[in-house]
């Protein structure tokens, strides 16, 4: 048998690996996530402790939200629709809306090659001066759009904001109302009149905006937002890696879907026309199916969804409720971030 010396010796051998082991590997996980967290910060991804960078490893679905995330969030004003109206405006001038007359905007707001009449531009002062008082995207771009195109505009007085479905202001002893269809219909006012027009510029991935004047449909606004230069690329990235991307997005379905084909999104995979407090019960459901889901998103709105997704991203551009809720931060806001942190929490695991 083996000398009394050589077995003293194997003891002592496994004495010091039985000890030493747990705490090398007590060492080399906070090592690992420490060295991790660091390289995600070189490249522009802030996480928040271990179990985010962890938890990103066992991603199969990734819903990302539209504004802002998969596109740039400046949207532009690009179209104007006056609706054929019998009532007049009580204004300086006697104006009649020239029935279903467009004009297309370039980036500058001026009008490209088309007769900008004087029921277009009452229709986007009216209701420009209504979005002065509101704080969304959209309508920033239409308040931009009309100054650029060197229209006056009057401050507005009872404003109030609808949440999921627009504004409502006075202008000049008018009562102005700006949003999505939702807003018209539920004061019960008929839009079929613009049906075609606003068809024609979701298809064009552009988001038609409703304007009503006095109790009446008056026109459409359209506001286009385009998409990040890095999003298709990042997509079909995730797509590669097995990772079902959707998209989420208040836009109604044709403009959401156009936007998706653009980004290379399958249009079976659109979330639209969902209300802000919407969001975070599409990530549960999605959960409930057993996928593991990471929300992606940069606004106050997605600030719940962030929270419930087992990981959320914020877009280091957006809001700060968004950044404070999610678990991993993309500073820059470009999409190939998602693929990176993927990457990174594989290389830690």
């Amino acid at each position: 048998g083996p000398s009394p010396s050589f077995v003293y010796a194997l003891v002592n051998l496994v004495a010091v690996l039985i000890i030493a082991c747990p705490c090398a590997l007590g060492l080399a996980t906070p090592t690992a996530i420490m060295v991790g967290t660091g390289a995600g910060a070189n490249h522009g991804i802030l996480i928040r402790g271990g179990e985010s960078l962890e938890n990103a490893h066992g991603i199969n679905t990734i819903i990302l939200d539209k504004t802002g995330t998969i596109t740039k969030g400046e949207p532009e004003l690009t179209d104007v629709v006056a609706l054929q109206a019998e009532k007049e405006m009580a204004t300086t001038k006697e104006h009649t809306y020239a029935g279903g007359m467009s004009a297309s905007f370039g980036t500058n707001g001026h009008a490209n090659g088309h007769r900008v009449d004087n029921s277009q531009t009452e229709l986007l002062r009216l209701a420009a001066s209504a979005e002065r008082a509101s704080e969304h995207p959209l309508g920033a771009a239409i308040v931009a759009g009309a100054l650029s195109g060197g229209l006056s505009l009057a401050e507005p007085t009872d404003f109030q904001s609808i949440t999921g479905q627009g504004i409502m202001a006075t202008v000049d002893g008018h009562r102005v109302l700006v949003g999505n269809e939702r807003l018209l219909t539920s004061h019960r006012m008929d839009t079929s009149g613009l049906e075609k027009d606003a068809d024609r510029l979701s298809g064009e991935g552009k988001t038609p905006m409703y304007v009503a004047i006095d109790g009446q449909a008056a026109g459409l606004l359209a506001v286009a937002d385009t998409l990040k230069e890095s999003s298709p690329d990042a997509i079909a990235i995730l797509e590669a890696m097995g990772i079902e991307v959707w998209m989420i997005t208040g836009d109604n379905k044709r403009t959401a879907e156009a936007i998706a084909r653009q980004a290379g999104i399958n249009p079976s995979h659109v979330m639209a026309e969902v209300l802000p407090e919407q969001k975070a019960a599409k990530v549960k459901a999605l959960q409930e199916e057993g996928k593991v889901v990471a929300m992606v998103g940069d606004g106050i709105n997605d600030a719940p969804a962030l929270a419930l997704a087992n990981v959320g991203f914020a877009i280091g551009t957006g809001t700060d409720v968004a950044i404070e809720s999610a678990a991993l931060t993309l500073v820059k806001g470009d999409l190939h971030g998602i693929v990176k942190a993927r990457n990174l929490s594989d290389v830690v695991m």
